[in-house]
């Protein structure tokens, strides 16, 4: 048997939120392992708190409600979010979220942004 060089990450969320100042919101823990393909979040909106509408070009994403509440924003309209519901945003496609009373704690998964690089100018532009 030969070993594994990239054997994978186990991260159990499980106490996380304990471990976080309740009043901390934005990203509470993030995949950030060399050579990935993904990237992951695990984000807290305080209650009340909004991300405001916005649209994704490039990436889809996937967002599994982990705790509290609130609602997702799409061009299918206002829906609830609870946890265990998971929702898929396509890229291109606007989207706003906003927590509830007791705040909105998901996960969020998407392909990994490639990295900046220097391009040449366009043909025109030069």
């Amino acid at each position: 048997m030969t070993s594994d060089p990239r054997p994978g990450v186990l991260t159990c969320l499980d106490g996380l939120l304990d471990r976080a100042p309740a009043d901390r919101g934005g990203a509470l823990w993030r995949l950030a392992e060399e050579g990935r393909q993904l990237d992951a979040n695990v984000i807290r909106l305080l209650p009340h708190a909004e991300v405001a509408a916005h649209v994704e070009p490039d990436l889809d994403v996937l967002v599994q409600v982990l705790e509290g509440s609130g609602h997702l924003e799409t061009a299918a309209g206002r829906q609830v979010l609870a946890p265990g519901c998971t929702a898929w945003l396509p890229h291109g496609a606007r989207r706003a979220v906003s927590a509830g009373p007791d705040g909105l704690v998901y996960l969020t998964v998407h392909r990994r942004r490639p990295g900046l690089s220097v391009r040449p100018a366009p043909a025109d532009a030069r």
